[in-house]
């Protein structure tokens, strides 16, 4: 009977153990770097298709239970005889209010302001839907351009120059603004290393954004 005892108390506290190891994460993922573009250069079908394409990865890897948004900007519009004049639209206002947390639970940022403003994004932090390490500078290849379209603040750049390769729709003409998420530039000045404004890239080609150090990829934040 004593036996009996001590069996089932050892049941017991597997079980336990094995529900803590299986329950929830205290921090859900809110948070990652696309492990893949859109295959079509910075054409990702618009901010549309940015967030459906966050929304996606998110969902293959079981946290499609929230509202998925890519930190992208775009630029106002000017009337025209045709058309109406259309707002800026400011990443930073499409993320939701945070905090972030990576696949791993380790906090991105604390609100929209620490966002912009000491946040903890690095190599070590920037990671895939999946957990994996995306390359940068000194890996091959190079992946560390992350499509932003921003301003270091998170807000549009004025309409006279493409930064967002024509509204993210297209793979031809037009250039837009990167950020390194690895934080390392070809120099140690401040612009170099931003994760989200550090130059514009050669082209909105695929071709193009992989010979500036890119492939195409994009920050995703959980709006909610």
């Amino acid at each position: 009977m004593r036996k009996f005892s001590y069996l089932a108390a050892a049941g017991v506290a597997v079980a336990l153990l094995t529900a803590c190891a299986t329950g929830p994460r205290p921090n859900p993922m809110s948070f990652f770097v696309t492990s893949a573009g859109s295959g079509k250069g910075a054409d990702l079908g618009g901010l549309a298709g940015a967030d459906a394409h966050c929304q996606r990865l998110a969902t293959a890897v079981g946290a499609g239970g929230k509202n998925w948004r890519a930190y992208l900007s775009t630029p106002p519009t000017f009337a025209s005889a045709t058309a109406p004049a259309v707002a800026a639209t400011h990443a930073r206002d499409r993320v939701g209010a945070g905090p972030w947390f990576n696949v791993k639970g380790d906090m991105i940022a604390r609100s929209v302001s620490h966002l912009h403003d000491g946040n903890f994004i690095s190599k070590a932090t920037a990671l895939d839907e999946r957990g994996n390490v995306i390359k940068g500078r000194g890996d091959t290849p190079n992946e560390h351009d992350i499509l932003t379209g921003s301003r270091a603040d998170g807000t549009a750049f004025a309409p006279q120059t493409d930064t967002t390769c024509k509204a993210w729709t297209s793979s031809t003409d037009g250039s837009a603004i990167v950020g390194h998420h690895d934080l390392i530039g070809p120099n140690t000045d401040n612009w170099a290393k931003s994760w989200n404004f550090s130059h514009q890239s050669a082209g909105c080609s695929q071709e193009a954004l992989v010979r500036t150090g890119g492939a195409g990829k994009f920050y995703c934040f959980a709006a909610n």
